[in-house]
């Protein structure tokens, strides 16, 4: 398989993803909010971890086949392309960061601690949480966008010196168990239970060995999909249990990556639940929501809301509403035509150089 992966159900699982780290962000902020739900949304930051794992999935599915074919020659086209696809929105909304601090510092109040200065010129070039600085900053949810660019860099070496196609499925299988383990003894030895602890210093290892993950997972998804699906229950089963019985570092890794080749597996099943329009159009405006909601809850804390820890479920829909027509918008005002922008300079190069050659 070359080109470009399309399986609707997981941009679907993608969007729904986007969304429970949405509602983790706010969930101390709800008024009225059952303790349960406010426990359940408590986890919405593992939404991140299956980010990693799909990005990996995905990337190694679409490129793989054409890194072993043409080799080096094609990584400045996966580098071009990774770039349009994070950096624009990523800048535009860095850009909204500085404007909604400006305004602050103009009125006399205060600026948010995520709002350093000195830090700026690190999330410009997305290497601010490549280990530079202690705090998040800025568009706080840009520090997995800064950890994925250092992946898509270790993808190109990664994709050229391992080809999981020769592999064989048990020592595919226990590479993905070994990185489990060897995340799980990271943030045991700094003393963290949990994923979402420590950012700062804990998120590009956390970001790199899931996207290696997912890579390990698309090569098994791509040997076994057309052959059986008999492997998808006994995923599903073996996905539900890592998450429940194992350490999170270790738990969420494995059981992710089940529950995402299950989901795979699944794929293009007559009725599936997440192949929907709804569902798959959230799913493509994911980033811009993933990407935006942060700053977007700023700006509208600022204008509307008295006590940010107490806001009315009004006030919290009204909230929804607006992201997801922002994101509507970023995605197709934004996101996409820069995507296209940048995407199209190196193929009028190439156009015009062929153009010279041909009689």
């Amino acid at each position: 398989m070359s080109g470009r992966v399309d399986l609707r159900a997981l941009t679907s699982a993608r969007g729904i993803a986007a969304w429970l780290v949405v509602l983790y962000h706010l969930r101390l902020s709800i008024a009225g909010l059952p303790p349960t739900i406010v426990a359940w949304l408590a986890k919405g930051y593992l939404a991140v971890d299956f980010f990693f794992l799909l990005s990996g999935f995905v990337i190694w599915l679409s490129w793989h086949e054409r890194f072993h074919a043409r080799g080096w020659r094609v990584a400045g086209e996966f580098v071009q392309r990774r770039v349009a696809r994070i950096w624009p929105l990523h800048l535009f909304m860095l850009g909204f960061a500085v404007m909604l601090a400006a305004l602050l510092a103009l009125t006399g109040r205060a600026l948010p601690g995520e709002f350093v200065v000195a830090e700026l010129p690190l999330h410009v070039v997305l290497v601010h949480n490549w280990g530079f600085t202690d705090d998040l900053g800025w568009n706080v949810p840009s520090w997995s966008i800064s950890t994925e660019a250092a992946a898509y860099l270790l993808f190109v070496p990664l994709c050229l010196l391992a080809d999981w196609r020769r592999w064989p499925s048990w020592l595919l299988c226990g590479v993905i168990v070994l990185l489990g383990i060897c995340l799980w003894r990271f943030f045991a030895a700094l003393g963290h239970p949990t994923l979402g602890q420590d950012i700062a210093h804990t998120g590009l290892v956390r970001c790199l060995v899931e996207f290696v993950i997912g890579t390990l997972v698309g090569a098994l998804w791509h040997r076994w999909h057309a052959a059986s699906r008999n492997a998808l229950w006994p995923a599903i089963l073996l996905g539900f249990a890592a998450v429940i019985a194992l350490p999170e570092p270790l738990g969420v890794p494995l059981g992710f990556g089940a529950l995402l080749l299950a989901l795979a597996l699944s794929a293009g099943d007559a009725g599936h639940p997440l192949e929907g329009r709804v569902l798959h159009f959230l799913g493509e405006i994911s980033y811009a929501t993933y990407l935006g909601h942060a700053l977007i809850w700023i700006a509208f804390k600022l204008a509307l809301v008295r006590d940010a820890s107490h806001v009315p479920p009004v006030q919290i829909g009204l909230y929804l509403v607006l992201l997801l027509a922002g994101s509507i918008l970023l995605y197709r005002c934004v996101e996409l035509p820069a995507q296209r922008a940048i995407n199209r300079v190196r193929w009028r190069r190439q156009q015009r150089q062929g153009s010279a050659t041909v009689p």
